[in-house]
């Protein structure tokens, strides 16, 4: 997989993009792919991405073998005040319930499969601060 944006393409680099004041969005679009590429090396299978509906955006829509996982992607550039998915509250998950009801609905299962909700955590490693570090929480939350 190929990062989509165009700062990468013409070779940004990407300490300029992780300073305070960089555009967030670009960031998290950063973040994302690479958490994507990270997933996909522990072996799961991207099924949809940034999935947007009234309830809200789910990141990314993954199998992890027979189970369809809605990954919620959390960024930070440093954990003082806590690590990404410590701002995954309830309000936040239950919007991602929401849209992820709202996605199943949508793909006419016939039968529902067996879902989790993840939170991948990516922070700015120490050492070198171009690179992610990446905290995996398998099985966050559950329907509520």
């Amino acid at each position: 997989v190929t990062l989509s944006t165009s700062a990468l393409a013409a070779g940004a680099d990407l300490m300029r993009l992780f300073r305070p004041r960089a555009d967030t969005r670009l960031i998290g679009q950063i973040a994302e792919d690479k958490a994507l590429l990270f997933l996909e090396r522990k072996g799961l299978k991207l099924v949809c991405r940034n999935h947007h509906c009234r309830a809200g955006e789910l990141d990314l829509i993954m199998l992890d073998q027979d189970t369809l996982v809605f990954i919620e992607v959390r960024f930070r550039r440093q954990t003082h005040f806590g690590s990404g998915a410590d701002t995954v509250d309830y309000r936040k998950q239950q919007k991602i319930i929401r849209a992820a009801q709202h996605f199943l609905q949508n793909q006419g299962y016939s039968q529902l499969p067996a879902c989790r909700f993840d939170v991948l955590a990516a922070t700015l490693t120490k050492k070198n601060e171009t690179s992610l570090q990446f905290d995996w929480i398998k099985n966050a939350f559950d329907l509520q």
